[in-house]
């Protein structure tokens, strides 16, 4: 059958419908109406003479063919990108592009005002929308659905990635705890107080992983969804937790709560890196968006804290394990037309 016989940009539709396996999901991601994508899947269907998507209960399951055809879809589809991109240019000042990138609440408060800042002035009709770090990390499908994942090195993340922000952890506690002597904790304190973590991610965090080559098990008594509730959680309590220093910093004076060295053997060291799908890595505006990334994050840089060495790199799991192994040596601007949050 030849390509004449069929219209090409169903294949787009082919593509999410499978990933997803949800047809308004599947709209969602491509801007189209459910109605559309329904549309799209009779087609599909009738072309492959196969249902494709098959109800199970209350959710979609893919049809043995469907399962076949997903990973020839993306093949493709990531061909015609490369293809495309030999000839396509992207210019900032001009284009209406929208992005799609997901990092942690603490990520969000470090990098957004600076990287809208920056957007704004050289893209002022670029889009971006931000989402929450999901439970968990290591699924190429979902770094498919998205321009960029921003989340630490460890924890096996597929695709491209490249350190680019460097932080340390610090501990949190209320001034007036008893157990601060001097503005310090031991590992005694840490082994003996009960903690409070966020439990966003479900893989433990490098923190964790240092508690634990230390041997000590945290006595984890509240949870919360993110990092940035931390500090008030702590706040008037016996509480302690672990926090990367810039989250810390930025909210110990109007959280009422002491940051503390955390009282390890070695510095236990924070490196945040930027994840993308391989089927993106030459797109333009792909390109534009990862630059302004690696410059603001640049400025991010702090004496004491050098910056990860620039430049786009497919880190192998071995690497990755090493540069996240324990022992590894103004409020955010109106920009109302450049980001929404879900």
């Amino acid at each position: 059958m030849g390509l004449g016989t069929i219209d090409l940009n169903l294949l787009v539709a082919l593509e999410a419908l499978l990933q997803q396996k949800n047809v308004t999901r599947a709209g969602e991601r491509l801007n189209t109406s459910q109605s559309a994508m329904s549309g799209s899947l009779a087609r599909l269907r009738r072309h492959f003479d196969d249902e494709l998507l098959v109800r199970v209960g209350r959710e979609y399951e893919l049809t043995p063919l469907a399962e076949r055809l997903l990973p020839v879809v993306q093949a493709s589809l990531q061909k015609a990108e490369e293809a495309l991109s030999l000839t396509r240019r992207f210019d900032p000042a001009t284009s209406d592009q929208r992005f799609s990138a997901v990092m942690s609440d603490y990520m969000m408060m470090v990098m957004v005002e600076p990287l809208l800042r920056v957007i704004g002035q050289e893209a002022p009709g670029v889009r971006i929308d931000f989402h929450p770090t999901p439970g968990q990390l290591a699924s190429e499908r979902h770094l498919a659905c998205h321009d960029l994942l921003i989340a630490p090195l460890g924890y096996g993340v597929p695709g491209v990635n490249e350190a680019v922000l460097r932080d340390r952890f610090v501990c949190i506690v209320d001034p007036d705890n008893p157990r601060l002597v001097d503005g310090r904790l031991s590992l005694r304190d840490l082994a003996e107080m009960p903690h409070a973590a966020a439990g966003f991610v479900k893989s433990p965090t490098p923190s964790d992983r240092q508690l634990e080559v230390l041997g000590i098990t945290p006595r984890i008594q509240v949870s919360t969804p993110g990092f940035s509730v931390l500090p008030f959680v702590v706040s008037g309590t016996d509480l302690v937790a672990v926090v990367p220093e810039r989250l810390a910093r930025r909210y110990a004076g109007f959280a009422h709560c002491a940051v503390v060295p955390a009282p390890f053997p070695d510095e236990l060291p924070l490196v945040e890196a930027m994840y993308w799908h391989h089927k993106r890595h030459t797109d333009p505006g792909h390109t534009w968006l990862r630059g302004v990334v690696r410059r603001v994050c640049a400025e991010l840089a702090e004496p004491g804290m050098p910056a990860p060495a620039a430049g786009d790199s497919t880190t192998g799991a071995a690497a990755v394990q090493a540069m996240a192994a324990p022992d590894a040596s103004h409020r955010q601007q109106a920009f109302p037309h450049l980001v929404s949050a879900s």
